[in-house]
C-alpha cells in the first residue's frame, strides 16, 4: 500500500503511539526510510519508547514542526519497535544523517553536551 505522503520529502511526521489504556499520544518526529522500513531518532528514556516497548502499535501522518497535520485523514498504521541490533541502528542513523545532515549532527552534539548521548534510541517502523 503506498503511503499518502512521502517520508523523504516531509521534514516532520506525527508519530502516534498508544498508552496501555489505549489513549493515543502524538509527537512530531524526524523520519527517514528505505522502502517499507522507516526510522525515528529519539531519547531512549522518552515516553514514546516506553509506549512502543509496551505496545508496538503506531500511526503516522505528515505534519509540521508543531505537530499540525497536513492531511488529518491521511494516517497510516505501522508496527514499531526499538532497534536494538547494531546493523539496524547503523542503517537507520545513516539514513537520518543523509536526510537531516547538520541538523542531526547538531542534535547529537547537544545530546553529548547534555550527557544524554548514551540515551539515544532508534525506532524502526514497518508500514
Amino acid at each position: 500500500m503506498p503511503l499518502p505522503f512521502d517520508p523523504e520529502r516531509e521534514a516532520y511526521v506525527s508519530l502516534a503511539t498508544f498508552r496501555r489504556d489505549g489513549r493515543e499520544v502524538r509527537t512530531p518526529v524526524w523520519i527517514a526510510g528505505d522502502g517499507a522500513r522507516l526510522y525515528v531518532y529519539t531519547n531512549g528514556k522518552s515516553g514514546k519508547v516506553k509506549r512502543v516497548r509496551a505496545n508496538g502499535r503506531a500511526r503516522l501522518a505528515a505534519c509540521d514542526a508543531r505537530g499540525r497535520l497536513r492531511l488529518p485523514e491521511a494516517w497510516v498504521d505501522a508496527r514499531a519497535r526499538v532497534a536494538l541490533d547494531a546493523a539496524t541502528r547503523d542503517r537507520g542513523f545513516a539514513l537520518l544523517r543523509r536526510k537531516y545532515g547538520w541538523q542531526l549532527a547538531l542534535a547529537l552534539f547537544a545530546s553529548r553536551l547534555g550527557r544524554r548521548y548514551e540515551d539515544r534510541a532508534l525506532l524502526e517502523l514497518e508500514v
